[in-house]
């Protein structure tokens, strides 16, 4: 079969809507020194992609869009021992939205032969989030009674799915009673509507004695000032999304009248910059996959020339689990 000596990619030339994402012809990349070229079967979607395409999170313009993926090694550069065909899998490797992808070999994930491609693209960077907010950002021994916002999402229902697995309480908030049910499917102790109007009592209420000691936030604008009063005195707010937009401050002042309240802004890209954690949290959330601790739910597929609508569905969270693109 001839190789087509072009790609099919998403790009975006100014930041503003989804109707500013182009499918364009792009020629095929060229791996380089230390480079491997991936041709992707599957394409992770992310709420961080519509961050970077809004300018919440600014990149430079023109770019590509999408962190995540998986597929065959295509074609490699100069110095990389890594052959041909290999399967494997990237995140936080800007540009995904495409039909392949060039980028260097050390920020592989080689795949077991049990994980299937739809599965690593859906799964690693949501997993690789769970496992810095339960085991570096604030660490969970088990026996922990804690809140997850947005558990029906995807990095919801991993969280939910690994609170089980360590023996974590984990209480959840979802946008409807479907999603809650979900998300209860999927080990958590309690799910609350997280429109209802007397949900920080309810909370208060499934709280241990005195509130929370962490607060999982994705949400962000809308539900800071109810982590504030759930929280336990010395409790630790872990905002690590801002699905209903960004928290527009945080006053030393509330923490403190809250009860000494930690607050902090961890992000995976800051985890993956330490030596030797990308290999290590992705082959523990592999492992996970594998012996069957975390079912990958994918719940909506799109075609490449569909991106405008899976940004579309995403924020206005009409989805549930993993979406994916296949290319």
């Amino acid at each position: 079969m001839t190789m087509k000596n072009s790609i099919k990619a998403i790009e975006i030339e100014a930041y503003g809507g989804p109707e500013e994402m182009r499918l364009v012809d792009k020629p095929l990349p060229v791996p380089g020194p230390g480079e491997v070229r991936v041709r992707l079967a599957a394409i992770g979607v992310n709420l961080i992609d519509t961050y970077h395409r809004s300018g919440l999170y600014p990149i430079p313009l023109p770019s590509g869009l999408g962190v995540e993926g998986a597929g065959e090694v295509e074609a490699v550069g100069e110095g990389v021992d890594l052959p041909v065909g290999t399967r494997v899998a990237l995140t936080m490797a800007m540009g995904a939205y495409a039909e392949a992808i060039v980028l260097p070999a050390n920020a592989l994930i080689t795949l077991p032969d049990a994980v299937s491609f739809e599965q690593a693209a859906a799964v690693l960077l949501k997993g690789m989030t769970v496992d810095y907010l339960f085991h570096n950002t604030f660490p969970l021994n088990g026996g922990e009674t804690v809140l997850f916002h947005a558990a029906a999402g995807g990095v919801g229902l991993i969280a939910c799915q690994w609170a089980r697995h360590i023996g974590v309480n984990l209480i959840g908030t979802a946008s409807t009673k479907e999603k809650c049910a979900l998300a209860a499917s999927h080990g958590a102790q309690h799910c609350l509507l997280s429109g209802a109007e007397d949900l920080a009592e309810m909370l208060k209420a499934l709280a241990p004695e005195g509130g929370f000691p962490v607060v999982y936030d994705s949400v962000g604008k809308d539900t800071y000032r109810l982590g504030l009063e759930v929280l336990a005195p010395l409790g630790t707010f872990a905002s690590f999304g801002n699905a209903s937009g960004a928290i527009e401050a945080v006053a030393p002042q509330d923490l403190a009248m809250h009860g000494s309240l930690y607050f902090t802004r961890p992000t995976l890209a800051t985890y993956m910059g330490k030596a030797g954690w990308l290999q290590q949290s992705s082959a523990k959330v592999l492992h996970l996959v594998e012996s069957g601790v975390l079912s990958v739910e994918i719940n909506q597929r799109y075609a490449l020339d569909e991106a405008q609508r899976v940004h579309k569905d995403l924020e206005a969270r009409a989805t549930t689990g993993c979406s994916i693109i296949t290319p």
